[in-house]
């Protein structure tokens, strides 16, 4: 069986499969994952926290959005760092964001990698620890919106490992769904940014992953238009710390504008190129 069949009789099963939640401990320290920070007086592609490629739309709802990405590797000092690498609906225009990926924290000099969703404000829901993540590992994300309901679901399956974690459908008062992303981001911990950690690059969908999107395309919304990211209004968004200084920045687009990398630090070239 392809990796495309496999793919979709995952995201088949993810959506019958009992809903498995991950524990939640009040001792636990709660890493949430914010909506853009955006750097006043600046150009709209600068931000505190995300980089990447959004879409942002007027007036069109988004019913799907997914990405495929590598687990990067991270390299891990004596310092705590955290990276997230995401796929989303909202938070580049509002206050909510709902979204799913996997995060990567450095305590004491070792890496330790999870999975998790949250539809922001509320707090993430991580996956249990037997939802093992591997740098490499390759990944799908998908958020979907249920126009009928008013809810959202998100889909996180690592074809590498073999499982699949899915929340439930939930509302999320708010939330405009008006644009999608696909992000690294330095987290929050209360109302500071953490320390991004050194991930080396998070590569993104077909050109770098083999994964093709269930229907070959990666956001469609609710009037029946689907596309890459070029096809839709698109915005690169380069991270920076409060010296302006470049912190994560991403490559152009490849593959008909649907594939890009993200760099740690500043890319030594950000054209596109490949198969365009």
């Amino acid at each position: 069986m392809g990796k495309a069949a496999v793919l979709v009789a995952l995201l088949a099963v993810a959506f019958i499969m009992p809903i498995q939640l991950g524990p939640h401990s009040s001792k636990a320290v709660v890493v949430y994952h914010h909506p853009r920070l955006h750097v006043k007086g600046t150009s709209v592609t600068t931000d505190y926290n995300w980089a990447g490629y959004a879409v942002v739309f007027n007036r069109s709802l988004i019913i799907s959005v997914n990405a495929s990405w590598v687990v990067p590797s991270v390299s891990c000092s004596s310092k705590t760092t955290y990276v997230a690498v995401w796929v989303g609906i909202d938070g580049f225009n509002d206050k909510t964001v709902e979204q799913t990926g996997i995060q990567a924290q450095c305590q004491g000099g070792r890496a330790y990698y999870s999975a998790w969703y949250e539809f922001y404000p509320a707090a993430p829901v991580s996956a249990p620890s037997s939802y093992v993540v591997k740098p490499g590992d390759k990944i799908v994300g998908w958020v979907v919106y249920n126009p009928s309901t008013n809810e959202y679901r998100t889909v996180l399956v690592d074809l590498t490992e073999g499982w699949n974690y899915t929340s439930p459908w939930t509302s999320v008062s708010g939330a405009l769904d008006d644009s999608a992303e696909w992000v690294v981001e330095r987290p929050a911990i209360g109302y500071g940014l953490t320390t991004l950690a050194d991930f080396g690059k998070a590569y993104f969908n077909s050109y770098f992953t083999g994964i093709l999107p269930p229907g070959k395309f990666y956001v469609a919304l609710a009037n029946g238009s689907t596309g890459n990211i070029s096809s839709f209004n698109n915005t690169e968004m380069i991270m920076v710390n409060n010296k302006g200084q470049v912190l994560a920045q991403p490559s152009g687009l490849y593959a008909q504008g649907s594939s890009f990398y993200v760099c740690y630090g500043t890319c030594t070239t950000t054209s596109s190129g490949g198969k365009k």
